[in-house]
């Protein structure tokens, strides 16, 4: 059979101006309300989406960057290794949160991981670009430069986490955070083992070069003050790091009978040596976690006592504070945001 003989009128792409002879509008009408547009009455509104769908009307994006100025795609820039990004559930449920809200607001997720100082020029050369409408940064650390990046391109940013206070003489930069009570929660987290009678409690502390590790000490320190410095043990937010650090702990404190570990991952290395080294918990010696992630807490042997922070509802919280920002005819940001904590009790302690 010869082949079918192309018809430029069936086969051409719908148009916006097919798009609005269809709904007996402007162009310019048409075009404000495809592309989000407002001073465009409902029965209007409604007669163009109409339009759109029974011309199966795609919009165009490089036209529509240039009506709205806006990309519609959002980058997500976390400063780890991609090992511990893919292993540790904490971020699987950030980015989870963030990309639904991003996709309530038809917007793009674009993930950028930053394992090394190298990485800093790609991501600022992308930044340059001007690929994205704007910027969600967390799980940063003493020595980023990623903030530093991030105002040279004056992109609207949210941060996940508090940012590390400016140094003396320094002004504070007015960007945004969302971040939950890591303080507060580990004071309920502390105070739940005294309540149990727990007098010998240590703490297995996250990386001092990220605040919320570091407020979470101070939260442990409210509690009891007079602890040793020999009672903290540093950790890194792995299950190798916990129970490195709880095995250093038994060594030099035979005696302890908790320990508040300031995520559940290390928690969970941390349950791993006492068991091998046949400590009962909680009999012996209590356990208390921070996240709440549930595929490590409610695995754990005993299921492990932790603090729950809402760690999606926190990504939907930064993409809303971003989305403000990008909407707001004004430079105001909207303040941060601290969501509460809440202790989770299971077996452990």
């Amino acid at each position: 059979m010869p082949e079918p003989i192309p018809d430029p009128q069936r086969d051409a792409r719908p148009t916006l101006e097919a798009v609005a002879a269809r709904a007996g509008v402007s162009r310019a009408t048409a075009s404000r309300v495809v592309n989000g547009g407002a001073g465009v009455r409902q029965p209007l509104v409604e007669q163009v989406r109409k339009a759109v769908d029974e011309l199966g009307y795609i919009p165009n994006h490089a036209a529509r960057t240039l009506v709205t100025r806006r990309n519609g795609a959002v980058a997500v820039i976390i400063d780890e290794p991609e090992f511990r990004i893919f292993s540790d559930p904490f971020f699987s449920r950030q980015i989870r949160g963030i990309s639904r809200e991003l996709n309530a607001h038809d917007a793009q997720l674009v993930l950028l991981l930053v394992e090394g100082s190298g990485d800093f020029d790609r991501v600022t050369r992308y930044l340059a670009g001007g690929h994205v409408d704007g910027v969600l940064a967390f799980s940063l650390h003493t020595d980023d430069e990623l903030p530093a990046i991030i105002r040279r391109f004056r992109v609207p940013t949210v941060y996940g986490g508090r940012p590390e206070a400016p140094a003396a003489g320094e002004e504070a930069p007015q960007v945004p955070y969302v971040d939950c009570d890591n303080r507060g929660g580990a004071r309920e987290a502390v105070r739940h083992l005294v309540s149990l009678g727990r007098r010998h409690i240590a703490h297995i502390a996250g990386p001092r070069d990220q605040t919320s590790a570091l407020d979470r000490i101070d939260g442990y320190r409210d509690v009891l003050p007079d602890a040793g410095r020999d009672l903290v043990a540093d950790g890194d937010f792995t299950s190798e790091g916990g129970a490195r650090a709880m095995a250093g702990l038994l060594d030099a404190h035979p005696d302890l009978d908790a320990v508040f570990v300031a995520n559940d991952l290390m928690a969970s290395g941390a349950l791993r040596v006492l068991r091998e080294r046949g400590v009962r918990v909680p009999q012996d010696v209590a356990v208390v976690g921070f996240d709440d992630m549930a595929s490590v807490a409610e695995a754990t042997d005993p299921p492990l006592t932790t603090v729950r922070q809402d760690v999606e509802g926190m990504g939907r919280l930064m993409v809303r504070l971003l989305m403000e920002r990008l909407n707001s005819s004004t430079d105001v940001w909207t303040g941060s945001v601290i969501t509460p904590t809440e202790l989770v009790r299971r077996a452990s302690a």
